[in-house]
């Protein structure tokens, strides 16, 4: 294989990728539902959550992310932003990446903002690049097995990976972009 065939490989890998899937497509209400579901998913499988939901300044949905790569790779997705348990915004999460990388991925997440400070940096960016701003926890098993309690969390941002599916080894979303789209 040449190198013009890596890279149209890989350009159509990340173009198929990064394209707007037809379930992106939904409706405000597909979406919620989803969200719904992606929620319920999360608290049957990791009981503590729910009290940290309950806490949160706000809770960003992202119920299933597309992640696709052959050098070139790109995710992208919809979500919701949940205010007081009312739907608060649409958001699009959106990477580019390259490196040593193959496969592709389909994930969910959910981005727990405990405080109204790092929930208005969400809104305060024209697009928040996760990895700047405030700090970023991403919630593991063991975290979740015992050292997570109401001590514990208190400020920046917890994320949580749900249904996580696909050839990649692991998720991660350093260097996404979530921007609002719609209200």
């Amino acid at each position: 294989m040449n190198r013009r065939d890596v890279l149209s490989a890989a350009a159509a890998v990340t173009l198929a990728a990064a394209a707007p899937a037809p379930a992106m497509a939904q409706s405000l209400s597909e979406l919620e539902s989803q969200a719904d579901r992606t929620m319920e998913r999360l608290i049957a499988t990791q009981p503590v959550t729910q009290e940290m939901f309950d806490g949160a300044a706000g809770l960003l949905i992202f119920p299933e992310i597309v992640k696709g790569g052959l050098i070139l790779g790109g995710a992208t997705g919809k979500g919701i932003l949940r205010v007081e348990g009312a739907t608060a915004g649409v958001y699009r999460s959106a990477a580019v990446s390259y490196g040593l990388q193959a496969g592709i991925q389909r994930f969910g997440y959910v981005m727990v903002f405990m405080t109204e400070n790092s929930l208005a940096y969400l809104d305060d960016t024209d697009g928040w690049e996760v990895g700047v701003g405030p700090s970023i926890v991403y919630a593991d098993d063991a975290m979740l097995a015992g050292k997570l309690s109401t001590t514990t969390y208190q400020d920046g941002v917890y994320v949580f990976f749900v249904d996580q599916r696909g050839f990649f080894a692991g998720a991660g979303i350093e260097g996404t972009k979530i921007t609002r789209i719609a209200d």
